[in-house]
């Protein structure tokens, strides 16, 4: 999107937001990975269309396809005099950090980033920890105890995810194998259905018969591959076993729309705070995903296991190592 067209788009956005003068005038800037792709952003879609239907407030909301468009984005909205701009994902990071600087009398909140600022409240999640649950449900639902993990780029948020997703497998089996994949190593590589298909496809041949995707749009190929194949597919931030009923083992769930909900909220009650928030399972930040959808291939066995682990983890029993910390994965 040239600059030119941005302009005329936020303009034309802005035109529709809020109705009422009092309402606060809320933004919401999604990453390459585009509003619908039913995982990550398409979450924080949710919460705010989720606030806008019981406040009956709306919001501005603008995709960047690129780091370097992200600031651009972010910059027109604050022109604009908006309250607040959620920013969703780690790649707006530096964008936030820069612009937020520019613009002290706006507030921003970044969605898996983290960056200081007294107008900057920064959202993190213990994905390690959700991970490890689906991780214990992979481990005792493989008969080939060879699970596969692909993700988007090789970076510390995705081996975050696969170190705690392994970290679960073991705890079941120590002998289990997790192989890893990465789609590639631009923000391209969120959004590549056909890569994710394709390593998805080399890792069942390779006897994977349980498949974690953490790539964003790139995700959707791995498990449309892992349905085809007949194999076991684990989703990712949202909830995703709705989108292959049998197929779907379970989902590692990121409650962004939740974030995006209260913050939004808290903007529009004046109870907004800046600062890091850090969201694990003890504050309903991360999850796996139990519903209808997968009831048939979670057994009471797995549901324990599972269950058994989560209270663990809460409560201190099971330390499960975060990638990010610079401590090695143990396995």
């Amino acid at each position: 999107m040239k600059l030119t067209q941005f302009s005329l788009t936020i303009a034309a956005l802005f035109m529709s937001a809020s109705a009422s003068a009092a309402d606060p005038k809320l933004g919401i800037v999604y990453d390459a990975g585009g509003k619908f792709d039913k995982s990550f952003n398409q979450s924080a879609f949710e919460g705010a269309q989720r606030f806008k239907k019981d406040t009956k407030i709306n919001f501005i909301e603008v995709q960047a396809s690129s780091d370097t468009q992200a600031e651009q984005v972010l910059r027109g909205l604050a022109r604009k005099n908006l309250d607040l701009i959620a920013a969703i994902g780690f790649s707006q990071t530096q964008a936030v950090q820069k612009v937020a600087k520019e613009f002290p009398k706006v507030k921003f909140v970044l969605v898996d980033g983290n960056t200081a600022g007294g107008n900057v409240n920064s959202v993190v999640f213990r994905e390690e920890e959700g991970s490890y649950l689906v991780g214990v449900a992979a481990a005792m639902a493989s008969k080939s105890k060879k699970l596969g993990f692909i993700g988007g780029i090789d970076i510390p948020l995705i081996r975050t995810f696969a170190c705690g997703y392994a970290q679960g497998a073991k705890a079941v089996n120590a002998k289990a194998e997790v192989t890893q994949n990465m789609v590639g190593t631009t923000s391209g590589a969120w959004n590549d259905p056909a890569k994710g298909g394709e390593l998805a496809r080399s890792q069942f041949e390779r006897g994977v018969d349980v498949v974690f995707a953490v790539a964003g749009g790139s995700g959707m190929g791995t498990l449309q591959t892992a349905k085809e194949k007949g194999k076991l597919a684990i989703g990712v931030d949202s909830n995703q076993n709705h989108l292959y009923p049998g197929t779907m083992l379970t989902s590692m769930v990121k409650r962004v729309d939740n974030v995006i909900y209260e913050s939004f909220m808290q903007a529009k009650n004046g109870t907004w705070k800046a600062g890091i928030s850090s969201m694990g399972l003890k504050e309903g930040g991360v999850d796996w995903a139990l519903d209808a959808d997968n009831r048939k291939l979670i057994t009471p066995e797995i549901e324990k296991r599972v269950l058994d682990a989560r209270k663990d983890i809460i409560g201190g029993k099971v330390k499960v190592i975060d990638y990010r910390t610079g401590n090695s994965c143990p396995v």
